[in-house]
């Protein structure tokens, strides 16, 4: 329980705040009795934001909105799947170490129980969170309403629902959903070009993709977040072979 308190405590800024803190506040006030001084303490700390400042996503930030947007979509199709609960895990696993991800295993089932505001939760995350981060919070997504190896509709039009009110490009969108969502225009769609585009249109399409889906971007979320970027990156660089290889260019 300390070290989830030290979690809580040492790496949430504005998430502890808005529809987000509500959702942490009752967390922790089903696990202890009397922690409501702890829960005003973050409430308060967050009564609004001050015009023309942005805080710095921290780590916490980032952990807290994806757990609780993947509990959204998990809840798109009206039932929540083994399979799911078992990529969550192990996402939780490789990213944060076994203790810190079986409590934060334990937030998600608490977050399943209750209806959460995906408009407002979306809302707080866009507003103070970071473009790149964004991204990469959808890049997850995608990997949660896929994680059965079955795409459910309901499922991914929760996902795509949620990248409309984070504020991500549509191209950003089917990029990253290209991803997980193959077809024969998969390599083209990741890169944002269509399949006339020139060799030199090609090049410059992933020297573009490089710089936004690259892995330091999203440095300041911890060395954890950053690996896990690393994939989306690596999925970059398959799809820029794959064209390459089709097109015969050096």
């Amino acid at each position: 329980m300390t070290s989830f308190l030290k979690w809580i405590g040492g790496g949430l800024g504005w998430a502890a705040g808005g529809p987000l803190g509500a959702i942490l506040g009752f967390f922790l006030g089903s696990m202890i009795d009397g922690i409501s001084t702890t829960t005003q303490q973050y409430s308060d700390t967050q009564a609004g934001p001050v015009p023309g400042y942005r805080p710095a996503t921290q780590p916490g930030d980032f952990t807290l909105s994806l757990l609780v947007l993947s509990a959204a979509v998990m809840k798109a199709d009206s039932k929540v799947m083994k399979s799911e609960l078992d990529y969550v895990k192990k996402f939780l696993l490789h990213q944060f170490g076994e203790q810190q991800a079986e409590q934060q295993l334990q937030l998600l089932k608490q977050v399943l129980q209750r209806d959460v505001d995906v408009v407002a939760v979306s809302q707080q995350v866009r507003q103070y969170m970071d473009y790149s981060s964004r991204l990469q919070l959808l890049h997850y997504l995608f990997g949660i309403a896929g994680a059965d190896n079955t795409y459910n509709p309901k499922e991914v039009e929760m996902v795509l629902r949620i990248a409309q009110l984070l504020g991500i490009r549509q191209p950003d969108v089917e990029s990253v959903k290209a991803m997980f969502v193959k077809d024969t225009q998969s390599a083209y769609k990741i890169l944002e070009i269509q399949p006339d585009a020139s060799d030199e249109e090609v090049k410059k399409a992933y020297r573009k993709m490089a710089l936004k889906f690259h892995p330091d971007r999203v440095a300041h979320l911890g060395e954890d977040v950053q690996k896990a970027a690393n994939k989306k990156f690596q999925e970059l660089n398959a799809a820029y072979e794959a064209v390459k290889k089709e097109r015969g260019m050096v």
